[in-house]
C-alpha cells in the first residue's frame, strides 16, 4: 500500500445511526442526528476495506486509536462519505488520515491507527482475559 492510497465509503445515514439511538434509559436524550459512534465506524471500515489486500489467511486488521473530531451535524438519510487516506507506517501500525463528508462538507476528521493481527490469536487473547 502506498502512502497516500484513499478508499472512499459512500453510505446512507439511517435511523439506527443516529445519537437518539444510543439511549438505553428513558432519561438519556440524544439529537436525532448522525452518531459520533457511528461516524467513527465508517472511518475504521474505510481504513479496514483500504488494508485488505494486505492480509494473509487467518488475519484481520483491527483498530487500536482513534482520533476525531466530530465538527458538524449530519441528518438522518444524508449521504456521507468516509475517506481513509494511507499516511505511513510506525513500526507495525498502520497510520491514516480519515474524514468524512456530507452534503454540506467536512462534517469529521482526524487520524486512526491499525494493525494486522492473526484471527485466532486475537480471540484467544480476548476469552483468556475474561477467564476466572
Amino acid at each position: 500500500m502506498e502512502i497516500e492510497s484513499k478508499y472512499q465509503l459512500d453510505y446512507k445515514v439511517q435511523s439506527k445511526d443516529l445519537a437518539k439511538e444510543l439511549s438505553i434509559h428513558e432519561g438519556d436524550n440524544f439529537p436525532e442526528v448522525f452518531a459520533t459512534s457511528r461516524m467513527v465506524a465508517l472511518m475504521e471500515l474505510a481504513a479496514a476495506r483500504l488494508m485488505k489486500p494486505l492480509l494473509g489467511v487467518g488475519e484481520l486488521s483491527v483498530g487500536v486509536n482513534v482520533n476525531v473530531n466530530h465538527i458538524a451535524a449530519t441528518p438522518n438519510n444524508e449521504m456521507v462519505q468516509s475517506i481513509a487516506t494511507f499516511k505511513g507506517m510506525e513500526g507495525k501500525l498502520y497510520k491514516f488520515q480519515v474524514d468524512l463528508y456530507d452534503n454540506g462538507g467536512k462534517a469529521g476528521s482526524g487520524t486512526h491507527t491499525r494493525a494486522i493481527v492473526k484471527t485466532e490469536r486475537l480471540l484467544q487473547g480476548a476469552q483468556d482475559r475474561v477467564k476466572a
